[in-house]
Parts: C-alpha cells; structure tokens; sequence
C-alpha cells in the first residue's frame, strides 16, 4: 500500500492545494512515483494545478516530471447513507489502482465536511494541514475563551482526525502522523502572532500533532499556479527567477519536505 498524505482543513484559502503540488514535485523528482486525488469537487485547484502544468509543458516542448492522478466523483445516489457508501467503494478502488505503481499518494480535501474527505482522513498516513497564522482560522483547530484565550475545546474537524485517529489504533494500523502548517506568519512579533503560537503549542500536546513551519505570503506561489510550475521547478541559471524572494521561498519548500519527514532525496533541488 503507498504511503497516503492527506491536505486537510475544513477553511478554503488556507494553501493545501499549493502545499500538495510542491510536496508532489519534490517527491517526483526525487524519483518516487506519486498518485494525486482532488476531492474539493467544486473547484478541483490541484488537478487545475496539474492541467496547467500539461499546457506549459506543450507549448514549451519539454516534459516534466508529473504524478499519475485519478478523478473520483461523487456518489449521487438519494439516499445518505448509500451515497457514503458508494463513495467509500470509489474512494477504496482509487487509493488501490494508485497502490498498484504508486509509493505515495497525495490527497487534497475541500473545506468542506465530506464523506470523501472523511474518507481520505481515515486512510492518512499524514495528515498535513495548512493553517494561515490568525486567530480567526485557528478556530478550525479549537475554540478559544474570548477573555483570556485559553482554550475550550477541541473543534468539530478536530474531533473528526481524533476519531480517525482511534479507527486506526482499533484496526492495528500505524499512527496517523498530524503536521500543523503555520502558513502566512507575520515577520513582525506582533501580539496575535505571539497569541496563535502559544496556543497551538497548547493544543498540540494536548490532541497530538507536531507544528511545521509552511510558507510565508509570496507572490510567486499565486503566479506560478498559472504557468503550474512549483518553486523547485526554476532552473538556477536563470536570474529573474532565482531572486532573493525566490530563493527564501524554495528555503521554505525544502524545510516543509524535511519537516513531513519524506525522502532525504526529495529535498535536493
């Protein structure tokens, strides 16, 4: 079975789908055959991702290198529950057709409560979610007392990992390791920022996940989703590419990869 990495938040604009190409590209690269789900049905942002790709590498001529994806749709079947089913089964039959080449497969969830994203949850072997470095969107995580700032407990998406969590304890399977991405931080020490990391520490010792730097608020990554390349994929003989910007940003791709503990090889670029 591949190793199954999962981009979950139930908040859009949180960068799962930027997380999962760059993560899928230095994984590519490195050698490793690589699956891709989209599941965000409605706007499908990675396989976008992965159709632009194919566009640039058609009009410039060259080829490169690209995960095997498969397109699962939804059940739409009236009822609820054989609905989920249907689902789970679409669900099971992809993640086993990607098995079959794959050593990893790479999941990018809606944000959104799904059946397939709870599907997805349940069968990660990381779970890694984005999370922009507010206090707004730390409430996807947990509630906090509007006072003081402690918290109060746990949200419903965390609830959800919990669960999914313990399915896997009761079937003997490994642990699911959570990654928290600490997106978009401030380069300021400013009071929220102080507020949201002290109460992510908080909460990680006390639910279970690990806090992994992800990437500052760039430009490049908006501009790159056009041409659907990822940072890693800028060659370092070309100046206008490779500023300083550009440069700290691919720092920060590379820490992500160490950080997931993936291949030592898929952080060389």
């Amino acid at each position: 079975m591949a190793q199954i990495i999962v981009m979950g938040n139930e908040k859009g604009g949180s960068g799962k789908s930027t997380t999962a190409m760059h993560v899928i590209t230095a994984l590519v690269r490195a050698g490793h055959p690589v699956g891709a789900l989209d599941f965000d049905l409605r706007q499908r942002s990675l396989f976008r991702y992965l159709d632009n790709r194919d566009d640039y590498m058609r009009r410039h001529g060259f080829a490169l290198p690209m995960p095997r994806r498969i397109a699962v749709e939804a059940s739409d079947l009236d009822s609820r529950l054989d609905a989920e089913l249907e689902d789970q089964e679409r669900f099971l039959e992809a993640i086993a057709d990607l098995s079959r080449d794959c050593e990893y497969i790479v999941i990018d969830c809606p944000g959104s409560h799904t059946s397939l994203s709870r599907a997805a949850h349940a069968a990660a072997d990381i779970l890694v979610t984005p999370l922009n470095d507010s206090l707004v969107d730390f409430d996807m995580l947990a509630r906090l007392d509007p006072v003081d700032g402690h918290i109060l407990g746990p949200s419903l998406y965390s609830e959800m990992v919990w669960k999914a969590r313990q399915n896997r304890a009761t079937a003997g399977r490994a642990p699911m390791d959570w990654v928290v991405l600490r997106n978009r931080m401030s380069t300021f020490d400013a009071r929220n920022k102080r507020r949201v990391g002290a109460a992510l520490d908080e909460l990680a010792s006390r639910i279970g996940f690990r806090i992994a730097p992800g990437f500052s608020e760039r430009v490049i990554f908006r501009e790159l989703f056009l041409s659907g390349l990822t940072l890693l994929d800028l060659r370092g003989d070309d100046p206008q590419a490779m500023t300083m910007s550009n440069i700290a940003a691919r720092q920060e791709v590379r820490d992500l990869v160490r950080a997931l503990d993936l291949p030592a090889a898929s952080v060389a670029a």
